[in-house]
C-alpha cells in the first residue's frame, strides 16, 4: 500500500509520536510519502529519531513547498479542476472565517500547497491519511478531492487546536472520511458527543494508541534520585506547570524537601521562573530548557516522580506520561482528557486540575512511600505493555488502512476485517 501522509510540520524539534507511528507503519511494509505544510527548517533534521534513512524514510520522501512554488505548480490541476477546487476553497474558507484572521490566513495558505501536490501526484496513492485533524486534515481533504477521490481517506485527531479548540471545517472532513482515528478513549467519547450529528460516525471511529518501542524503554525500579520531581513539556499555560511550582511551599511546610526539574521551553518560562522566586523556592526549581530525547529519557530514569499537572483540555494523552510509565517513574497527573485512560486502576495518581493543595498531598504521599511508588511503577509498566506497544499498534493500524474501502460520505461501508480499537 502506498500512503500519502499529511502533517503540519516535519522535521521538528518535537515530533516523537509522529515519527514512531510512521516507523511502525513502514515496518509493516506500508510505502509512505510525508507532505509537511509548514516551511522546512533544515537544522531540524538533526532532531529526528530513527525514522529517517535509506531503509526507512529517505528525505526525498518528505515533501515541502514554498508558497511561491505552490502557486506556480498548482496551475495545471486548477486548469483541469477549477470548478471543484473553487467550490472547496469557498466552503473551507467560509468555515475558517469565524475562527479569526490568523487561522483564516493559515487555512488559505495551505490550499495552494494541497493543489500543487495534487497536480504532481494524481492517482499515485492507495490511501490518504491526514495525521492531524485541523490544517493537515484540510490540506489532505483538498488534495484527496483532486488527486485521489476513489481511494480511502482517513483522518487522525489528537488534541488541542487539532480537536478541542479550533475544529475548522471538521464536520465536513469527518463526514467525508472513511476512518476517523484518535489516540485515546477519552477522545473517542469526545468526538461522539461533539460531532454525533455526523452521519455514520460511530461505525468509522477507531482508537489507535500512540506506541513505544519498548526495547528502548527498559523498566527501572531502583537507583532513582531521592525527592526529585520531573516535569516535561512546552512551557505554556495549558500544561499547568505553575500549579506544580505553587505546590512546592506546601511540600516544604510539611517537611518534604523536594526539587523540581523542568525540561522544555516556551512563552511561560519567564513567568514560571519569576513565580519560583516570588514563592521563595527558586533554589529548589531547575529549568533545564529544551533537551533532545535521549536526555529526557535519562531524566525520567533519574526522577522519583513525573508530574503532569495539565490545567484542562489540551493534550489528549501526553507522550511523557506513557514514557515515564514504561521506564518506571510513577506519574502524578491531572484527571483530564486521556490521562485517566492510562493512569486509572492504580497505574498512577490522578488529581483534580488546578488543585494545588491536592497536588501537594499526592506528591507528599508518593515521596514518603517508596513501596507505593514501586507498586505503581510495576502496574504502569504492565499497562504500557498491554496498550502502548508500538509494533503491535502499528500492525493493527496498517491492517485497518489496508482493508478500508472508499465509501460515499455519510454512507461508509465497514471494511471486512475492521479493527475496532488498535
Amino acid at each position: 500500500m502506498r500512503l500519502a501522509v499529511f502533517t503540519s510540520k516535519y522535521p521538528a524539534r518535537i515530533a516523537t509520536f509522529f515519527e514512531r507511528d510512521m516507523r511502525a507503519l513502514i515496518e509493516t511494509g506500508v510505502d509512505i510519502d510525508v507532505f509537511a505544510l509548514w516551511p522546512l527548517e533544515a537544522d531540524a533534521w538533526s532532531h529526528s529519531l530513527d525514522l529517517l534513512g535509506p531503509s526507512h524514510l529517505p528525505r526525498n520522501r518528505v515533501h515541502h513547498l514554498t508558497i511561491g512554488a505552490a502557486l506556480q505548480r498548482s496551475r495545471p490541476v486548477l486548469r483541469r479542476r477549477l470548478a471543484r477546487a473553487g467550490r472547496d476553497a469557498r466552503r473551507i474558507l467560509r468555515a475558517a472565517a469565524p475562527y479569526g484572521p490568523v487561522r483564516f490566513a493559515k487555512t488559505a495558505y495551505l490550499l495552494p500547497k494541497a493543489w500543487a501536490w495534487a497536480a504532481e501526484n494524481t492517482h499515485r496513492y492507495d490511501h490518504v491519511l491526514a495525521y492531524w485533524g485541523n490544517y493537515a486534515g484540510t490540506a489532505a481533504y483538498a488534495f484527496h478531492r483532486l488527486a485521489a477521490p476513489r481511494v480511502p481517506f482517513s483522518i487522525w485527531l489528537h488534541a488541542g487546536t487539532d480537536l478541542y479548540r479550533a475544529p475548522i471545517f471538521m464536520r465536513e472532513k469527518l463526514d467525508y472520511a472513511d476512518n476517523i482515528i484518535t489516540c485515546c478513549e477519552f477522545n473517542q467519547g469526545y468526538i461522539r458527543r461533539e460531532f454525533g450529528d455526523v452521519p455514520s460516525i460511530g461505525g468509522k471511529l477507531h482508537v489507535c494508541h500512540h506506541g513505544l518501542n519498548l526495547a528502548n524503554f527498559p523498566h527501572r525500579l531502583d537507583g532513582r534520585a531521592p525527592q526529585t520531581l520531573l516535569a516535561v513539556g512546552k512551557m505554556s499555560k495549558r500544561k499547568g506547570f505553575d500549579y506544580l511550582v505553587r505546590a512546592m511551599p506546601l511540600l516544604r511546610t510539611r517537611g518534604v524537601d523536594a526539587t523540581i526539574e523542568f525540561i522544555g521551553d516556551g512563552e511561560a518560562r519567564a513567568a514560571l521562573e519569576a513565580l519560583a522566586r516570588d514563592l521563595g523556592v527558586a533554589d529548589r526549581v531547575n529549568f533545564l530548557g529544551w533537551q533532545p530525547f535521549d536526555r529526557v529519557r535519562d531524566a525520567m530514569n533519574r526522577a522519583t516522580v513525573l508530574v503532569h499537572p495539565s490545567d484542562g483540555l489540551g493534550d489528549g494523552l501526553p507522550n511523557v506520561v506513557r514514557e515515564a510509565m514504561a521506564l518506571g517513574a510513577p506519574v502524578v497527573a491531572s484527571d483530564v482528557a486521556g490521562i485517566p485512560d492510562a493512569l486509572r486502576d492504580g497505574c498512577g495518581v490522578l488529581v483534580p486540575p488546578k488543585d494545588v493543595a491536592g497536588l501537594a498531598r499526592a506528591l507528599e504521599t508518593l515521596l514518603r512511600n517508596p513501596a507505593e511508588r514501586r507498586e505503581i511503577a510495576i502496574r504502569a509498566r504492565r499497562r504500557v505493555e498491554e496498550k502502548y506497544d508500538l509494533w503491535r499498534n502499528g500492525a493493527e493500524l496498517a491492517q485497518l488502512l489496508r482493508t478500508t474501502r472508499r465509501g460515499a460520505p455519510g454512507r461508509i461501508e465497514a471494511p471486512p476485517a475492521l479493527v475496532p480499537a488498535c
